[in-house]
C-alpha cells in the first residue's frame, strides 16, 4: 500500500524555485552554518520542491498510527526517487505532526514551493485516503483527489493510479524512473502491515522499542520471505544495537548477512546498499561502505540520511575534509535535522584541527541531546586542545557521569573502525589532557 500514485500527481504539478544552502569557503575548508529550526525563510532550490506533510490517522484510533505514517513515508519515498525532485526529508516533515498547519510557514521554514497534505481512514476492510497539493507561496490548491477502495485491492489500484497520471501529467518522467518506483517491496498486506509497525518502532531509538521493532520485522520475513525491505529494517536493528554496544560484534555480522539479502533481492532498492555501506564501514572496510552508499545516493539522490551517512562514513575513512560538504547537502533536506549531525560537524572540524570551530555545533547538539555521550567527550577534547582545562574537566565530568566505565582504552575499542590511527591518537591525546583515566 503505497500511493505512489500521489507522488506521481504531485510530481506534475510542481514548480521550481533556485537557490543553495549557506556555506563560506575559508582556507580550503567550509564552514556550514547551522541554525535548525530558525525562522529565516529558507531559499528555493533550483529543482521542483516538496514537503509530504504527516497524513491525518481519521481511522479513529491512535493504534492505527503508524499505518497512517507508513502510508506519508511511502508517499515521500515515491517522490524521493525522482532526480529531478527536491523532496524534503520526512524527519524535518513531521515536525508539524498534529499541530495546526499554516502551509505558507512551512513552505519558508523548509525552503519548498508546494506541500502536500491528506488524510487516512482504515476501517474493517475498507481504506480512504485523500491528498491534496498546495501552493506554499500563496496556499492556493493545486490539485486534489481522494481514493475510496477495498483494501484487498491496494496494490492493483497503485498501479492504475500511478501509470493513468504518470500517461496523462507526467510524460517527461524517464521510463526506467517509472519502472523502479513501481516495483513493489511485497504484495503480502500482513507483511506490509509488520513492516510498518517495526519503522514505527525503529523512531524512538530505544533499546527496547528497538528490539520489538526486529520482532516486527522478522514476522514480516516470516510471511514474505523476499521482502527485502524488511531485511533492511532487520539489519538496521542489528546495526543499531552493535553502536549502542547493546549486543555484541555478532550483531555486525548479523547486520551485514540481512543487508546483502536485501541488496540480492532488490537491486535497486537504495536502503539496502545504505545500511550494507553503513555497516561496511563498521567492520572497517571503508572504501567499499563508502561505495555502497553512494549507490544508494544514487539511486535516491534525495535522501538526507545517506548524505549524512557518508559523510560519517567519509570521517571514518580519514577524509574529514569531505564531511563537510557532504553535510551542506545533508541539511538542507532535513532542516530540523537529528541531533547527531551535529557530532558529524564537530568532529570533521576537531579532526581539521579546527577546535574553535567544532565547539559550536558540539555544543548546539548537547543542548538539543544532552544525554548523547560521544557529544561531551568530542567537547572535552577540543577544550584540552584549546587550553581550556576547567571547561575539558566540566565535560568530562559529564561523560563519566553518563557512563561512568568510560576510560581512554574502552574509547579507543569503540572508535576502532577509524582508519587514520594519527586523527584517532588526536582524540586521545585531547581526552588524556582532560583528564580522562587511561
Amino acid at each position: 500500500w503505497k500511493l505512489r500514485a500521489v507522488a506521481f500527481a504531485a510530481a506534475a504539478l510542481l514548480i521550481g524555485g533556485g537557490a543553495l544552502w549557506t556555506i563560506q569557503k575559508r582556507a580550503s575548508t567550509l564552514t556550514v552554518e547551522v541554525s535548525p529550526g530558525t525562522k529565516a525563510p529558507l531559499p528555493l532550490p533550483e529543482k521542483p520542491s516538496i514537503a509530504v506533510l504527516p497524513f491525518a490517522n481519521m481511522s479513529g484510533s491512535a493504534e492505527q498510527e503508524y499505518f497512517s505514517d507508513g502510508i506519508t513515508e511511502d508517499i515521500t519515498t515515491a517522490l524521493a526517487k525522482f532526480p529531478g525532485l527536491f523532496v524534503i526529508a520526512r524527519n524535518s516533515a513531521f515536525r508539524y505532526k498534529g499541530k495546526a498547519v499554516d502551509v505558507p510557514q512551512v513552505g519558508r521554514e523548509l525552503g519548498v514551493r508546494y506541500v502536500l497534505e491528506g488524510s487516512v481512514r482504515k476501517a474493517e476492510q475498507r481504506i480512504r485516503v485523500t491528498a491534496q497539493l498546495i501552493d506554499a507561496a500563496t496556499g492556493a490548491h493545486k490539485w486534489a483527489e481522494r481514493y475510496d477502495r477495498p483494501l484487498t485491492d491496494i496494490f492493483a489500484l497503485q498501479d492504475e493510479v500511478t501509470e493513468r497520471i504518470v500517461s496523462t501529467l507526467v510524460a517527461q518522467v524517464a521510463k526506467a524512473d517509472l519502472e523502479r518506483t513501481l516495483r513493489k517491496g511485497t504484495k503480502d498486506l500482513g507483511a506490509y502491515d509488520y513492516y510498518l509497525r517495526g519503522q514505527e518502532l525503529m523512531r524512538p531509538r530505544s533499546k527496547e522499542a528497538i528490539l520489538q521493532a526486529r520482532q516486527m520485522f522478522e514476522k514480516a520475513i516470516a510471511i514474505d520471505p523476499g521482502y527485502a525491505q524488511a531485511y533492511v529494517g532487520l539489519g538496521s536493528t542489528y546495526l543499531a544495537a552493535f553502536i549502542s554496544r547493546w549486543e555484541p560484534k555478532e550483531a555486525l555480522d548479523r547486520s551485514m548477512e540481512s543487508a546483502r539479502k536485501a541488496v540480492a533481492l532488490d537491486g535497486s532498492l537504495p536502503s539496502a546498499y545504505a545500511n550494507l555501506g553503513g555497516t561496511l564501514v563498521r567492520k572497517g572496510q571503508h572504501e567499499e561502505g563508502i561505495a555502497a552508499i553512494e549507490k544508494a545516493i544514487s539511486l535516491n539522490s534525495n535522501d538526507a540520511e545517506n548524505y549524512a551517512r557518508l559523510a560519517n562514513a567519509m570521517t571514518f575513512a580519514g577524509k574529514p575534509g569531505e564531511t563537510l560538504a557532504l553535510m551542506e547537502k545533508a541539511l538542507r533536506l532535513d532542516p530540523f535535522y537529528f541531533p547527531v549531525w551535529d557530532l558529524y560537524l564537530g568532529r570533521a572540524y576537531f579532526y581539521l584541527r579546527q577546535h574553535e570551530k567544532a565547539l559550536v555545533p558540539l555544543k548546539a547538539g548537547i543542548g538539543r541531546a544532552p544525554d548523547f555521550w560521544p557529544m561531551r567527550s568530542f567537547l572535552a577534547a577540543a577544550y584540552a586542545h584549546l587550553g581550556r582545562q576547567a571547561e575539558a574537566r566540566a565535560s568530562i565530568a559529564e561523560l563519566r557521569r553518563l557512563w561512568p566505565e568510560a576510560t581512554v582504552r574502552k574509547i579507543r575499542e569503540q572508535q576502532a573502525a577509524m582508519k587514520d590511527k594519527v586523527l584517532l591518537e588526536h582524540y586521545l591525546e585531547g581526552l588524556r589532557k582532560a583528564g580522562l583515566p587511561e
